[in-house]
């Protein structure tokens, strides 16, 4: 299918809202029945039909149907977070007495989900290294049921060989799941490689604006339908009709987008690996960088997420560096128009668990800026610290 036809016009019937160029926000919570007959039949399927908008709202469900069609899946289902996507994939999988492989090192919460959440209800993780195909297959139990996948995983961006894993998970009969909001769509199609379940945080590339949040999980009907039908409906992370709309309105110039900041990123990344103060960088798409052929053969393309490991032993120096930088937004998140940069030494503090990733790695996101006009700011960055 057309990735034009699919951001344009899929899922969008105009004739049925005035011919309006962008579709309406149906907000509401209820949705009428004209008989009992017709109550019926949509209390029966209610996975298919418009009756409560915690279960489907028309809005929502062209952002379905889009998201399904980039990624090459039969259906899809929208969450109000990432989060509420990544949680909601997992534990349709599992019960009490069951093992899930994962990644180690994923995203913050999806840590906590696997280290804390699950094994307060009978569901035991191992966390391995994951660029190692090889490190999965050790953890395997006799009871493991799904295997976790984030690549390139954050802050350091590690790849994971997906068509090895997932080869190895069918011949146990294992649920493959896997996190793909670092590529999106358009960079990376887990499932044509094999993979069960995609999760996404739209709040990021997908949304694009930083004004929006919402999770995604795409995947063959069957499986997707079981999501609705328990994690969806009763844990009720629902995303709204207005939250929907915003996210159309960024999947629309998501190709564009991403084409500008993987062009940005590789003029930025290939300004610090060059420098004196800079250790090592972290970006799959540098030939120096150990998973460099499995980016090529796995990713369309890069985007703008990196970390680097400044060359300082100083945490006065890295505070220096991060505090200094004027069009680097210091935030959380990632995706949207705005340059970021995510330290590692906020998480280090008094009376905190001390992180396992090294206080000197600060990630970066790349936005819709000029590589010049960023570049400028680094350097005024790092001749702070040279002289600090």
């Amino acid at each position: 299918m057309d990735i034009s036809y699919i951001i344009n016009a899929l899922g969008e019937d105009r004739a049925l809202y005035f011919n309006a160029v962008s579709p309406p926000i149906l907000q509401t919570s209820n949705f009428a029945s004209d008989t009992v007959a017709d109550m019926r039949q949509k209390l029966t399927q209610e996975a298919e039909a418009t009756l409560y908008t915690r279960g489907n709202n028309p809005t929502v469900t062209i952002l379905e149907k889009k998201i399904a069609a980039l990624e090459g899946a039969e259906h899809a289902i929208a969450f109000g977070s990432g989060m509420g996507a990544v949680s909601a994939a997992v534990l349709s999988q599992v019960q009490a007495g069951d093992h899930v492989v994962s990644v180690r090192k994923p995203y913050t919460w999806t840590n906590a989900l696997m280290r804390r959440f699950l094994p307060r209800f009978g569901v035991e993780v191992t966390m391995v290294d994951g660029t190692n195909p090889e490190h999965f297959r050790q953890a395997l139990k006799p009871n493991t049921k799904v295997i976790y996948l984030e690549s390139p995983n954050s802050f350091t961006f590690d790849l994971q060989d997906i068509p090895a894993i997932v080869s190895m998970a069918k011949a146990h009969n294992l649920v493959t799941i896997i996190d793909n909001s670092f590529a999106t769509p358009i960079n990376q199609k887990p499932l044509e490689l094999g993979v069960d379940l995609v999760v996404h945080s739209a709040t990021k590339y997908i949304g694009g604006h930083s004004d929006v949040m919402g999770g995604i999980v795409c995947g063959s009907r069957e499986m997707i339908n079981k999501i609705f039908g328990s994690e969806f409906m009763v844990l009720g992370a629902v995303l709204s009709p207005h939250d929907a709309w915003l996210l159309l309105r960024g999947l629309r110039t998501l190709p564009l987008r991403m084409e500008r900041v993987a062009e940005t990123t590789r003029q930025v990344v290939a300004y610090l690996e060059q420098h004196p103060k800079v250790e090592r960088v972290h970006f799959p798409f540098l030939p120096s960088h150990p998973q460099y052929e499995l980016a090529k053969k796995q990713l369309r393309n890069n985007t703008g997420q990196f970390s680097i490991l400044l060359k300082t032993q100083e945490m006065e120096q890295v505070e220096l560096f991060c505090n200094t930088l004027e069009h680097f937004l210091m935030a959380a998140s990632w995706g949207g128009h705005e340059s970021l940069i995510y330290p590692i030494a906020a998480a280090y503090s008094p009376g905190r668990l001390k992180p396992k990733l090294p206080f000197n790695l600060v990630r970066f996101y790349i936005g819709l800026e000029d590589a010049a006009y960023l570049i400028k700011d680094l350097e005024n960055a790092f001749d702070k610290m040279a002289t600090g």
